[in-house]
């Protein structure tokens, strides 16, 4: 098979859209059960009238600026944590292979064996690998490191700050409904649309089957919104 081939072939997997997937896709679901449930507890918390539609417009303007935030930090520390780890495992495979090369080879090799190979097969594979860069071997077949699944920190927090703010303006939008009743149902409305929207994307996105991923997203976003909701009652009832 040629280069180009092989290289299309790769380009058909979808591992390389780890690094910003997960981050997007987090986000733009956080957005949308974060921004949606704040808005109907204050809702369902407030009494009608035109000074509680303008407070549910603040409290949702402030809990998508908020949360963006919150998310864009959150990803870039987190994913910037793994940056860390990988780049402490490559100085130590470095210090490996410095220090112990021949004991390096044969551990690629009982890798190699462990896949299938025969141990001549394997350690021949080995030699070669080890011929050729035995940093690149050791750090994608021994410890699972490729350039193109490597974490972004940067992208992952713009990912998800845009994603998160993409997802919060569409229950916002049922902010502006007219009555108290509407505001909620409108807040729901929208919010199960971006729901069924973020599952088939992130289904899509990830080459899996639709309904499962989509039903699970939708499921656990009105989870979300029902407990939100129910607490926001009890304040309402209580008075407080």
């Amino acid at each position: 098979m040629a280069l180009e081939d092989v290289y299309q072939r790769n380009l058909q997997h979808r591992t390389h859209r780890a690094g910003w997937l997960r981050a997007a896709v987090l986000g733009a679901n956080d957005g949308l059960v974060s921004t949606a449930s704040l808005m109907i507890g204050v809702t369902t918390a407030a009494a009608g009238g035109a000074s509680a539609q303008t407070f549910l417009i603040t409290a949702g303007v402030a809990g998508i600026a908020a949360g963006a935030m919150s998310m864009a930090v959150g990803e870039f520390v987190s994913v910037r944590s793994q940056n860390d780890i990988e780049d402490s495992d490559r100085l130590l495979e470095i210090e490996h292979l410095a220090l112990d090369p021949e004991g390096e080879l044969l551990e690629l090799q009982d890798i190699y064996i462990n896949r299938g190979l025969t141990p001549e097969l394997a350690l021949q594979v080995a030699k070669a690998m080890h011929a050729r860069d035995p940093l690149e071997a050791h750090l994608r077949d021994e410890l699972g490191q490729h350039p193109h699944t490597k974490a972004r920190p940067v992208q992952a927090a713009i990912a998800s700050a845009i994603s998160f703010t993409a997802g919060g303006l569409i229950p916002f939008l049922g902010a502006f409904a007219p009555t108290p009743g509407k505001v909620a149902f409108s807040i729901v409305a929208f919010t199960v649309i971006g729901l069924t929207f973020t599952g088939i994307l992130s289904a899509k996105t990830a080459g899996s089957k639709l309904f499962i991923p989509t039903l699970r997203v939708i499921i656990g976003g009105c989870l979300g919104m029902a407990i939100t909701a129910g607490i926001g009652q009890i304040f309402h009832m209580s008075g407080i």
